[in-house]
């Protein structure tokens, strides 16, 4: 195995995917890697300095850590949106590709079997599937949600480069096996869901946010609290945190167990072991 080396983690993935057809599905292998492609490149990351695994309905890049970030959260955020509308306006109903998308640093190395491990990359992986994440995607108009890591956050989204708006960007804190995650979403934080801004808190229990109906008459106040109700778990400082749901979180149609886990199929435990494209080395 390689010396673990200081990379930018991109991931992409195609919203349901699994519902396709195999035509459909070639299709959308097609443009997702197209839409990479050409974003990348107008990033000024080019082949030499990247390194791709292919898994299905994602796409992972593993960027060299001398290309700029900022050149290419710019890029994801203009160019992607751009390509979307292209691909989707010309598309029928079951061709419409839409993609939700993690940018994270880390140290990843590089096995003899060309498969990458790191912990970094397994914080990413958590980010890309967490359920915040989708329910985002569901609410854009653009067919696109992007999610960045704490890190990526503080080393250059706060400080509001040109064409990276800080603004737009929300904290909010996915639960994983590893602790709680911190990231920032881009764009505002969808309702409706476990997962909340940790600026915004979530709704009390039963509680569906929206005022009552005009006329309607308020509901009677909660009598004193029951022993079952006292032992409920208060709400953790900065929001409600992201708890998966249904099993261990997947990413690219795998399996994820343990401390760390894997993406390139099966069940694993241990380090995560992801498969790359034959023949790349670091």
């Amino acid at each position: 195995m390689t010396d673990p080396v200081s990379r930018t983690i991109l991931l992409l993935d195609i919203e349901k995917y699994s519902d396709r057809d195999d035509v459909e599905q070639a299709y959308l292998r097609r443009m997702l890697y197209d839409i990479t492609d050409r974003t990348l490149e107008s990033a000024g990351i080019d082949e030499r300095l990247r390194l791709r695994a292919d898994r299905g309905d994602s796409v992972m890049e593993l960027i060299d850590a001398n290309a700029s970030v900022t050149a290419l959260l710019r890029a994801l955020l203009t160019e992607v949106p751009v390509q979307l509308r292209a691909v989707n306006r010309m598309a029928s109903s079951s061709a419409q590709i839409r993609l939700r998308g993690v940018v994270a640093t880390g140290y990843v190395a590089i096995d003899d079997h060309d498969g990458w491990v790191g912990s970094d990359l397994n914080h990413a992986c958590r980010l890309l599937d967490a359920q915040l994440l989708r329910a985002a995607l569901r609410e854009r108009a653009n067919d696109f949600a992007l999610c960045v890591s704490e890190g990526v956050h503080t080393g250059i989204v706060r400080h509001g480069h040109p064409g990276i708006p800080a603004e737009d960007f929300h904290p909010v804190t996915v639960d994983s096996k590893n602790g709680a995650l911190r990231a920032w979403l881009h764009g505002p934080v969808p309702h409706g869901t476990d997962d909340h801004s940790e600026k915004g808190g979530a709704p009390a229990p039963g509680d569906s946010g929206e005022s009552p109906a005009p006329g309607a008459e308020p509901p009677a106040s909660p009598g004193p609290a029951s022993p079952a109700s006292a032992a409920t778990p208060a709400t953790p400082p900065g929001g409600v945190v992201f708890q998966f749901t249904g099993g261990s979180p997947t990413f690219g149609g795998s399996l994820v167990v343990g401390d760390q886990h894997g993406v390139s199929g099966g069940q694993v435990t241990g380090d995560v072991h992801l498969g790359g494209s034959g023949g790349e080395s670091a």
